[in-house]
């Protein structure tokens, strides 16, 4: 008997979650914030966690957005995963092209691995059955059928859509017979009913080649487009970027309506181990964990008198006082208060905040860097602070401003300061001054993060205001923010 193909996870790490706003916006979206359970592992690193224990398991293949990736390289070193490779999308194709990406990646080497294809935006609560499910998918994968997993339906749910197997379901993979899109709630009953159909969780499980083949046969462009990046992509320190034109060619396209929907070779696998797709803040009530009252509760939150709330404050204190049905979400800038049964009109309030320019539609007012964060903490007409923390080992580019001087003073830990070709070392509670127009940099040499607050003064304090002469990262885009 030949030896079981290793399995590979692909983690899809794309998608901005805006109906998770305030929390979740397109600079640091869902899937890199801790959710789900009592622990501070994000989705992302959740969903590479559940893994451990599963059968010849790879090191995971991530594929997400060039502005994410040093965000996805630091929650995999949290938690001691070094991946495979972390591809980067010059810009969001849909599923197809990533899938397709990943499987011509995964068989550059001769190799033909079976593909675990992920969400990182996923909540699963039962990890021991979701692993069996995966072996129990193994076997029928490695034949070359692409399988599907399907979700075992607890409602009649109408925002989903559905599979439909050939026969009643069994706890083994079955020949597909069609997907249906999101029903209406009469036909979702039916479903139900029927003991045939489950939810379209968008997980997979096949072997490389197979996938690749009826990618082949079935969506040719796709192949041909992500060849093409592939072939030209280009190493970014741990990073491979996508060569862009050939990828911005490639068709928008799922892998349901690209191959799934068309196959022969599909088949679906049912899955009941406490799954969500965390679309909305009322989906996170219903996963999450109660109090007596039913309030979910996160962070600095006091409730009295209240009942089936969701409160969440991530820095100042929420206090629910005789409130009911409510979700309540502070942040930075922030505050969302809303009747859970609106929950999911929250994207409309991001679409009126795109649409007047409000920059609390897209970013936070912490903005994470591949060298650590700044903070604004106030601002003026001619001069602004911020908090900035270096995390131990970065440093900071190589730059000049023509419009702004700067003044550091370092709180915690000790800075290496370079100025016009000069070093001096910085301690707590000691600053220097940075004189518009000098060439200067800042690293930390030590153990612990330094923190330092900035001042800045100038006719003109825009992140644009940057010359850029050195930097670790390989920033040289110079539209991306400074720093």
């Amino acid at each position: 008997m030949s030896p079981a193909a290793s399995l590979v996870p692909v983690i899809l790490c794309g998608g901005t979650g805006t109906r998770l706003w305030p929390l979740s916006r397109a600079s640091y979206p869902k899937q890199y914030w801790p959710l789900a359970g009592s622990g501070e592992e994000t989705l992302l690193q959740q969903t590479q966690l559940r893994l451990k224990g599963l059968n010849q398991l790879g090191a995971p293949l991530l594929i997400c957005n060039e502005d994410h990736r040093f965000i996805v390289a630091e929650q995999m070193r949290q938690i001691g995963v070094e991946p495979g490779a972390i591809l980067l999308e010059p810009l969001g194709r849909n599923t197809a092209p990533a899938i397709a990406v990943a499987a011509l990646h995964a068989t550059s080497r001769g190799e033909d691995p079976l593909l675990l294809v992920l969400a990182a935006d996923h909540v699963i609560q039962d990890g021991a059955r979701f692993r069996a499910t995966v072996e129990a998918g193994r076997a029928a994968a490695e034949g070359g059928l692409l399988v599907a997993f399907g979700i075992v339906p607890t409602a009649p749910e109408t925002g989903y859509g559905y599979i439909e197997a050939v026969e009643p379901l069994l706890q083994a993979p079955t020949p597909i017979a069609r997907f249906v899109e999101k029903p209406d709630a009469a036909t979702a009953e039916a479903f139900l009913a029927s003991g045939r159909f489950t939810w379209n969780s968008g997980m997979f499980l096949f072997r490389a080649s197979a996938i690749l083949a009826e990618l082949e046969r079935l969506a040719p462009e796709v192949v041909s487009c992500c060849r093409g990046a592939i072939d030209h992509d280009s190493a970014d320190l741990d990073f491979l970027r996508l060569e862009r034109e050939s990828f911005a060619s490639c068709p928008n396209v799922a892998i349901d309506v690209a191959v799934m929907e068309r196959t022969g070779l599909g088949a679906v696998l049912p899955l009941e181990a406490g799954w969500s797709d965390v679309g909305s803040w009322s989906a996170l009530w219903d996963t999450g964990e109660r109090d007596s009252d039913g309030n979910v509760l996160r962070g600095r939150v006091i409730s009295e008198g209240s009942r089936n709330c969701y409160l969440r404050s991530e820095h100042r204190l929420v206090v629910g006082l005789g409130v009911e049905d409510l979700v309540v979400i502070e942040t930075d800038d922030a505050v969302l208060v809303a009747h859970r049964d609106r929950a999911q009109d929250v994207k409309t309030i991001v679409n009126r905040l795109a649409a007047s320019g409000s920059p609390e539609g897209k970013a936070h007012r912490r903005i994470y860097r591949p060298w650590g964060s700044y903070d604004g903490i106030v601002e003026g007409r001619r001069w602004q602070v911020k908090k900035i923390v270096v995390n131990p080992g970065a440093s900071l580019s190589l730059q000049m401003h023509h419009h702004r001087a700067e003044h550091w003073v370092v709180v915690q830990g000790t800075a290496v300061v370079e100025k016009d070709g000069v070093e001096e070392l910085v301690g707590e509670n000691q600053s220097t001054y940075i004189p518009l127009g000098a060439k200067h940099r800042l690293s930390n040499p030590g153990k612990i993060p330094v923190e330092m607050i900035e001042v800045q003064s100038g006719p003109y304090l825009g992140e644009d205001d940057i010359v850029r002469f050195e930097d670790r990262y390989g920033r040289s885009d110079m539209s991306l923010p400074v720093r």
